[in-house]
């Protein structure tokens, strides 16, 4: 599959509410929003961020919209993050997204924190170069609780 980028379209946002409510798929990335379940709260934070100076872009595969991808936060304690559709996990998508991301966004360093049984997640980012750097906590919303976070650097 062909993954490209771009940026975010208001027709992508229907498809990112369904992606981003999957329960299973909210389940594995654990750090979710609570506003992903009211679209008001998902539309606004949706305008909030493509207006904002943060890097926001759709992932497309073979011209479909599978996902999104971005890196937000302030100078020298940027992020990223991204999310693909559940039915096209494995496939090297994020990974291929990603690496299209840092390629757009050349700053250094860049963060990422996943969910520590996040063997996917992982896997992805170590493949782009981030390495875990320490342990935390937090509370994950889409399973209730606290758990282990990796965070993650990715320096020039």
């Amino acid at each position: 599959m062909e993954v490209s980028l771009r940026p975010v379209h208001d027709s992508d946002l229907p498809v990112f509410y369904r992606q981003m409510n999957d329960p299973e798929a909210s389940r594995v990335a654990a750090f979710t929003s609570p506003k992903a379940s009211d679209w008001s709260l998902f539309e606004a934070h949706w305008k909030k961020l493509r207006s904002s100076d943060d890097v926001v872009r759709t992932v497309l595969a073979d011209g479909d919209v599978v996902g999104s991808a971005a890196v937000y936060g302030e100078p020298g304690e940027r992020e990223v993050t991204y999310w693909i559709d559940r039915a096209y996990w494995g496939r090297g998508l994020a990974t291929a997204a990603l690496r299209s991301l840092l390629v757009e966004v050349p700053e250094r360093p860049l963060y990422a924190r996943a969910a520590a049984d996040n063997a996917g997640s992982l896997r992805v980012l170590e493949k782009c170069g981030f390495r875990v750097t320490a342990r935390a906590s937090g509370f994950a919303h889409a399973r209730g609780a606290e758990i282990p976070e990796d965070v993650l650097v990715l320096e020039g």
